[in-house]
């Protein structure tokens, strides 16, 4: 899933977004962050307009015991926010395999997605597939809960989030110090003399956590966003949670002020228990007067030469 989704969920009774509206929407999202103090009028999506004036939270440091079922007798640990992203970055170095597509490949993806009626109801599991041009210069097939459609190579100006075109994933720093600077910026150059502000904060972290669902990423950049999410002001830890498998897991969850929309608790990033390798994320979305509890993770990924081709 995308970044709009928080645009779906304050606006439920709009008409679905088209490829043509999600770029716009991202593309004025990032906008506003390069000039925080502008008055751009946004009559539908409220989301822009809380990102321009978003203040930051108050710092959380929550520590939670954590219990290890080590056989004959449970024994329990202390875990931080700072520990979980810290050892999820040291798992994703020791784990990660470093890849350069060429321009004229794609990078396909298989998401599963399994979400429930929040109150009770049928659950519904969704399979994912779509094929991403790696440069943009070719058409890209993608799905959402099942519905595939093809998107329009990229034009001049186009931009989105998290970044599709392997290009600029590869412009991203992998300093975990530098990188929340660059996203501060939407694109502008950064000025990395500069010290981040408590109000960049939000927005940052809401970069950060969409950065860190992207399927594949260039070596060093996914464990940078990870030590760099442990960094921000506002971030918790949450003890007994499963993934979409049922596997135990932690969650990391952004507490911003209440009123803004990262402030809900309905983005939850979930890790192994013990190794804090990456799961996947708990979510929500409105459709209708419904709203659906989303658990979802990726499944599989690769490099390909064509669309509909699978590893």
């Amino acid at each position: 899933m995308n970044e709009l989704e928080l645009l779906r969920e304050w606006d439920a009774d709009a008409s679905p977004l088209t490829d043509t509206v999600r770029t716009r929407a991202r593309f004025r999202l990032h906008q506003a962050m390069q000039a925080p103090a502008a008055s751009t009028a946004v009559s539908r999506r409220p989301l822009l307009r809380i990102a321009v004036a978003a203040v930051a939270a108050a710092a959380v440091t929550t520590t939670v015991v954590v219990a290890e079922n080590t056989g004959s007798s449970p024994r329990t640990r202390q875990v931080s926010a700072t520990t979980v992203l810290r050892g999820a970055a040291a798992e994703e170095r020791k784990l990660e395999k470093p890849i350069a597509p060429r321009d004229d490949q794609f990078i396909y993806t298989k998401e599963i997605i399994k979400e429930t009626p929040v109150g009770g109801g049928r659950s519904n599991t969704y399979v994912d597939e779509s094929w991403n041009s790696v440069d943009g210069s070719k058409r890209s097939y993608v799905s959402e809960l099942e519905h595939a459609q093809w998107v329009p190579p990229y034009q001049p100006g186009q931009s989105d989030w998290p970044p599709r075109r392997w290009s600029q994933l590869k412009r991203l720093p992998t300093d975990p110090v530098r990188l929340p600077i660059a996203l501060r910026g939407g694109g502008a150059e950064p000025d990395y003399s500069r010290p981040m502000k408590a109000d960049e904060w939000p927005i940052v972290q809401f970069l950060l956590s969409g950065l860190l669902r992207t399927p594949v990423l260039p070596k060093g950049l996914r464990p940078a966003a990870f030590e760099a999410l442990a960094t921000v002001p506002g971030v918790k830890v949450l003890p007994g949670r499963t993934d979409a498998d049922g596997r135990a897991g932690i969650g990391i969850q952004y507490v911003g002020r209440p009123g803004t929309p990262w402030a809900d608790g309905k983005r939850v990033l979930l890790f192994d228990a013990k190794t804090y390798h990456y799961l996947g994320t708990r979510d929500q979305r409105k459709a209708g007067t419904v709203t659906y509890e989303q658990w979802s993770y990726v499944a599989d990924h690769a490099v390909v030469d064509r669309v509909r081709q699978r590893p």
